[in-house]
């Protein structure tokens, strides 16, 4: 069963495709990661099935009543809004009781558990703009576990941190992997995918591959695909499917 389903997908802005005419599934469950050289429309397309950018066509299906968390790029936050690692973490409740609502009892407990799981105890109280981009990250894991979501969606979640923080949150990934939630990520370090994904699909705008990470990361594939993205020409009509 596919928790998601890509249906000859556009997404793009002002009408020019960033990522056009997708079709895929990535299913329950899964470990998938989203690769491709600068521009190739990774986090555009993270930005689509989030449901933060609308289709230019095609479709974007989620399986019912599955909950979908979706943490963005570092540089897309506010790291100046005047707020405390607790208070962040405790955000990720918000889906349960609304943003003016009434978190019910034992929400310290499940906050500080949340805490403590990402090795951020005793930060509680420090605002996250003293917090390197390394804790920060941390903070922002202990928020997407108290959302307890089925489809969980990361762009770029190691990126400009330490190596012992993209372990640690490696390993979080792959307690959500091993709980059977589907996890989709946007990453560059092709060796982390090899790794740690057993699914990639590798996009320059289209899918290049899709699959089995082995059998996509390939030299003739990522060849392929840097070569798609230094060909995209941005001054292109808007992109139209013909007729036929």
């Amino acid at each position: 069963m596919s928790a998601i389903r890509l249906t000859d997908l556009t997404l793009g802005y002002d009408r020019h495709p960033a990522v056009h005419h997708l079709s895929g599934e990535i299913a329950t469950g899964s470990l998938t990661a989203i690769v491709g050289p600068n521009g190739a429309g990774k986090s555009t397309l993270l930005k689509g099935i989030a449901g933060a950018l609308s289709p230019l066509g095609g479709d974007i299906a989620l399986a019912r009543g599955r909950r979908l968390a979706y943490l963005p790029q570092q540089a897309e936050l506010d790291r100046s809004f005047p707020i405390h690692v607790y208070d962040l973490v405790a955000m990720g409740l918000w889906n349960r009781a609304g943003i003016f609502g009434r978190i019910g009892g034992g929400a310290a407990a499940k906050i500080e558990a949340a805490i403590a799981a990402v090795g951020l105890a005793g930060f509680e109280r420090r605002p996250i703009g003293a917090l390197s981009g390394g804790q920060m990250q941390r903070a922002l894991f202990a928020r997407l576990l108290l959302q307890d979501a089925d489809i969980i969606l990361l762009d770029e979640p190691f990126t400009a941190i330490d190596a012992r923080t993209t372990a640690d949150l490696l390993a979080l990934v792959q307690r959500w992997h091993g709980e059977s939630r589907t996890v989709v990520a946007v990453l560059h370090d092709i060796e982390t995918v090899r790794r740690a994904f057993p699914q990639t699909l590798l996009l320059a705008r289209e899918s290049v591959a899709w699959g089995a990470t082995a059998e996509v990361l390939t030299a003739a594939n990522l060849l392929k695909a840097r070569r798609m993205v230094e060909a995209f020409d941005s001054h292109a009509e808007p992109c139209e499917r013909d007729a036929a």
